[in-house]
């Protein structure tokens, strides 16, 4: 009766495994929302810990079938070699439903990782826009337009690197078939954004650049013709003080 017990215990114990590949590692999952890969994920947690509860059982079944094969050794034996599959195909079910519970869990990793860079990038974005629309209708000063400028460039020099990272982990997901949807449409349109802005930027940089170039030489003109006045009206103001003759003057001094 004990040998008949345990044979049944290990029939359903193998019963049950094959129902938990089925449920757990055969299905084809397509993961076409966040809210699919995150409940995947779950599940696959769960079915993690599922299994690694049966442990105990399994180590249950193994001492009794070996303290029977102890006492009965034609029964034993039997028992024994059915023992030896359901561990060979218990720890192969462990193997696989971990590895694919740290597969989920490394492309949901990715997914946030992704959603964070975007939100930096987004951030990023937002500033140089706010800088660009500051360079609009500047009072006609040299210090205004020089800072507007300086304002702009040190928004432009922004690393590529979370582009890079954008790009890579997007691939990633896409390549594995998952969110490839959600990610290609959000993709496009920072894609895009970004290179608007970029254009729009580096158009009115040069343009400032331009602006500030042609105000610095029109301060230097003036500067210079100042200076011939002040040289001229000191002559004159020499001329008059010494009561000059003008008709004694050369011609550009009369």
């Amino acid at each position: 009766e004990k040998a008949v017990n345990l044979k049944k215990d290990l029939a359903e114990m193998q019963e049950w495994m094959t129902q938990a590949e089925e449920e757990y590692l055969e299905k084809d999952f397509e993961y076409k929302s966040p809210e699919e890969l995150e409940n995947a994920v779950e599940e696959m947690k769960r079915a993690k810990e599922d299994v690694l509860q049966k442990e105990v059982r399994v180590k249950i079944l193994r001492d009794n079938i070996k303290m029977l094969a102890a006492k009965v050794p034609s029964s034993g034996q039997d028992l024994a070699t059915e023992l030896n599959v359901v561990l060979e195909n218990y720890q192969l079910l462990c193997n696989r439903i971990r590895g694919k519970c740290h597969t989920l869990e490394e492309v949901w990793s990715c997914w946030i990782e992704l959603l964070q860079y975007l939100d930096l990038e987004t951030a990023w974005l937002n500033n140089l826009e706010e800088r660009v629309q500051m360079t609009e209708n500047l009072p006609d000063k040299l210090d205004a337009v020089n800072d507007a400028l300086e304002s702009l460039e040190s928004v432009l020099r922004h690393p590529a690197d979370n582009r890079t990272q954008i790009r890579e982990l997007g691939q990633t997901l896409i390549d594995g078939g998952i969110l490839d949807d959600i990610i290609s449409e959000k993709l496009e349109a920072f894609n895009a954004r970004y290179e608007e802005l970029s254009h729009l930027a580096v158009s009115r940089q040069i343009a400032l650049e331009q602006q500030l170039q042609t105000m610095r030489e029109t301060d230097h003109m003036l500067q210079v013709l100042q200076e011939d006045l002040a040289e001229l009206d000191r002559q004159l103001t020499s001329y008059l003080t010494d009561r000059v003759d003008a008709f004694q003057m050369p011609q550009e001094a009369q």
